[in-house]
């Protein structure tokens, strides 16, 4: 192994240049890959924003009695999909409704809005399946006149995060898969540019093994450069965004080490296809 390293480090400092335009090739193409994670996170925190307001509101009955408020409330809490429940009063709905209509403040002057249960679900129960069936069963309590969770909207929402999910992977996994090729390539005229040596080195003896595995060190050094280099760059693109144009989320310490750990291994995975069929063909 450390024989592996020294020719590895050895193979930067006989191509410096071609070193240096792999790791930049690299960098170029995870920059790119960055860029869409970059998007894709952001959108994702965008949606789950707005999934958080994703609410139940169950309107009670003039006559309905405090103790039986109390008791549905505390059954309500106790559902494992629900995180909070809050009683709103007829006159606590009526300063809501001026204040977040404005507009129409005269048309609350001497208006009546019913008392509600604002019914808060945890995080991963908002699909329009579970609120659907939470609503149901609140549904179920005699003092409740009517319940109300803006069904079409929570299936809107859904159906796009079914799709922006769908659509990051797809994606994330093409940008992959053009970052293994772009970086297969680089190591192939690495290894192009050492034929004679490798062709040597199995003249003497040398095992498949012991050939490419350089080249994986190098591919794995080249690798981490590059990403460090993108990481570089994509928090650059974040910063200049944010200051210009909308505020941007960057990507937190766990998914920058694993961005790092992704160019490790595509550097390694690149450079294991075109190692072995480079070898194939010098041989």
């Amino acid at each position: 192994m450390r024989l592996a390293v020294r020719e590895a480090m050895l193979g930067f400092k006989r191509a410096p240049v071609l070193s240096a335009l792999s790791i930049t090739t690299i960098a170029f193409s995870l920059f790119a890959f960055g860029l869409f994670s970059l998007v894709a996170l952001n959108i994702r925190n965008t949606l789950r924003a707005v999934e958080s307001r994703v609410e139940i509101r169950a309107f009670l009955a003039e006559n309905a009695e405090a103790e039986a408020i109390a008791a549905a409330m505390g059954d309500i809490g106790g559902f494992k999909e629900v995180a909070r429940v809050e009683y709103v009063t007829p006159e606590q709905a009526l300063e809501r409704a001026k204040r977040e209509m404005g507009e129409f403040k005269d048309v609350f002057e001497a208006g009546f809005l019913p008392g509600s249960l604002d019914i808060r679900l945890r995080d991963g129960f908002r699909d329009p399946t579970t609120v659907k069936r939470v609503a149901d069963r609140v549904r179920t309590y005699a003092f409740v006149d009517d319940v109300r969770f803006g069904e079409e909207w929570v299936q809107k929402l859904y159906s796009i995060r079914n799709i922006a999910t769908a659509a990051g992977i797809i994606l994330g996994l093409a940008f992959a898969a053009v970052a293994i090729i772009v970086i297969g390539a680089t190591i192939r005229m690495a290894v192009m540019a050492r034929s004679r040596e490798i062709s040597i080195m199995r003249l003497v003896g040398a095992t498949d093994g012991f050939i490419q595995r350089p080249f994986l060190i190098e591919g794995f050094v080249k690798g981490v450069l590059g990403g460090a280099l993108a990481l570089g760059l994509t928090w650059l693109a974040s910063s200049l965004i944010s200051r210009y144009f909308i505020r941007t989320e960057f990507f937190d310490a766990r998914l920058a080490f694993l961005g790092l750990l992704g160019g490790a291994v595509i550097g390694v995975v690149g450079s294991a296809v075109s190692v072995g069929r480079q070898i194939r063909r010098v041989l």
